[in-house]
């Protein structure tokens, strides 16, 4: 685990998100159209195979220049996005998150421990089925020492733990995350350091995936944008499915998100 000391970036950052986050709503970042399929429990996901562009990104400069910086780099072939909203519990609504519920926010995504045992749709067994069955920090990608989830009294502007996750279907992999914290928004992106295979079919080469969840403060919600992209095998029908596990995936990060959101705020 170490702390990003990126002062060029942070003061971009900062200077993007200077503005105060008062008064802020879902439609602040996306449609109004948008808004009132969340509100009625719908959650919209895009699957892309083919010179896929971001289509449920919300408006926001900074996470906006995240993900063009990881298509410039990755050159995706594939991309999966949904958006989610969270309605914040009654006696926490307010124009912005406070120092503690953004703390214990933060804390709570980053405790990756949590996420062993997740479940989620497999389409092609048309079952639930594990997600991770472990999940754990580790120091470094070489060493594998496990650690306990990291707790800050502060979200720092910019963080990289590495992680050990044993996948049912892409095996046992080596990921590493990055965490970036802002006023009014909270960004992880995972990459893969190790290449994930599908029984003995490869499926994603090494570094060739990026998965983001945005979490953005709308008010009364936390608006919650997850896309994953990836340069796949070219091998016939593995993009699809792909694509598809990384949908159903997306939900079931989603919902392990409103776990931990709600295990944040009832702590305050």
């Amino acid at each position: 685990m170490r702390l990003a000391n990126f002062p060029a970036f942070a003061a971009l950052f900062g200077m993007v998100f200077a503005a105060s986050v008062s008064g802020l709503s879902l439609t602040d970042f996306i449609s109004a159209e948008q808004a009132r399929t969340l509100l009625a429990g719908e959650t919209p996901v895009v699957t892309q195979l083919k010179d896929p562009e971001p289509q449920l990104l919300p408006r926001h400069a900074g996470l906006k220049r995240h993900i063009d910086a990881l298509r410039q780099e990755l050159d995706p072939g594939m991309m999966v996005e949904t958006l989610h909203i969270y309605e914040k519990p009654r006696e926490v609504q307010k124009t912005a998150w406070s120092a503690s519920e953004e703390t214990a926010l933060y804390n709570s995504v980053l405790a990756l421990s949590t996420l062993a045992g997740l479940q989620y749709f497999s389409a092609s067994r048309g079952v639930m089925r594990t997600f991770y069955e472990t999940s754990s920090v580790i120091d470094n990608p070489t060493a594998k020492k496990p650690l306990p989830d990291p707790v800050f009294t502060r979200p720092p502007d910019a963080l990289t733990v590495y992680a050990r996750q044993k996948d049912l279907t892409f095996g046992d992999n080596i990921y590493q995350y990055d965490f970036y914290s802002a006023p009014g928004i909270m960004i992880f992106i995972q990459q893969n350091l190790t290449s994930l295979t599908a029984g003995i079919i490869p499926a994603v080469g090494k570094n060739k995936l990026r998965s983001v969840v945005a979490i953005l403060d709308a008010g009364e919600y936390l608006l919650v944008y997850a896309a994953s992209m990836a340069k796949t095998v070219t091998l016939p029908g593995m993009k699809e499915r792909v694509g598809n596990s990384f949908a159903n995936r997306a939900e079931a990060v989603l919902h392990w998100f409103k776990d931990q959101a709600d295990k944040a705020f009832s702590k305050l």
